[in-house]
């Protein structure tokens, strides 16, 4: 045999592994990626409420994406966000997570929804103040009043703003400034939403703590972009565009 076909055949010797040692090299890479991919990029989870109908709905799987929140980014207004439960915002039941040994083992990697956490859309961001309401009942940042007939639902309310006033309209309510490095909250289905405006300290309440409304930007995960399932209600999520028409916070 010539030197060069010896060298060829030690080469082919050398690259050939045992498929089951080429299997578990496989698995190992994919594992990793999966890992790099939820903490850096992508990480699937469900809507544990009704409180983001009409547009997600009880147990509707989404994704979210990290990369607009890189470095110093924050959430913006407009954005539907997944964040940790802040303290006491979500029942024992919705913060377990799964229990089957599988799911628990996906759920690490990104590839199975997670328990603990709220999908929100913000209405606030630091230095804002929000009022309720405009004689339209439209909630008003900054001033501005938000067109959101095509994503809120009501509930029967008079006005987007119900939950601090247990549907009683006709009370005012607002908030803020809103302090640094928090946001303020809002479900899409106004009046089933324990969020930051059902968080609010009331003039009668006792035992309120002022500021719990407020959630901390540490704790936001991700921003959702996909409705991935069901199949047939599959869509892209954007921010809506009222959101743009609302001024910087007074300095």
């Amino acid at each position: 045999m010539s030197g060069a076909g010896e060298r060829k055949s030690r080469r082919s010797k050398r690259k050939q592994l045992p498929l089951w040692q080429e299997t578990i090299l496989l698995l190992g890479v994919a594992l990793v990626l999966a890992v790099v991919i939820k903490t850096f990029f992508v990480q699937a989870f469900y809507i544990p409420s009704e409180s983001m109908e009409p547009g997600l709905i009880l147990n509707d799987r989404i994704l979210i994406q990290k990369v607009s929140y890189w470095g110093d980014e924050a959430p913006e207004r407009g954005d539907v966000v997944v964040f940790k439960d802040p303290g006491g915002w979500l029942p024992p039941m919705d913060s377990a997570g799964p229990t089957n040994p599988v799911a628990k083992v996906m759920a690490k990697i990104g590839l199975y929804p997670t328990g603990g956490h709220l999908v929100k859309r913000v209405i606030g961001v630091a230095g804002d103040t929000i009022e309720c309401c405009d004689d339209r009942g439209r909630l008003m940042v900054n001033g501005q009043p938000l067109v959101e007939g095509a994503y809120v639902k009501r509930g029967g309310a008079a006005c987007n703003g119900p939950m601090p006033t247990n549907g009683a309209c006709d009370e005012k309510w607002s908030v803020g400034p809103i302090p640094d490095g928090h946001i303020f909250v809002m479900g899409d289905n106004r009046s089933r939403s324990a969020d930051s405006s059902q968080k609010m300290c009331q003039s009668d309440e006792t035992e309120c703590v002022p500021g719990d409304e407020f959630v901390p930007v540490d704790l936001v995960v991700g921003k959702v972009f996909v409705l991935l399932w069901p199949a047939d209600r599959f869509r892209w999520d954007t921010r809506p565009a009222t959101f743009e028409d609302v001024p910087d916070p007074s300095p």
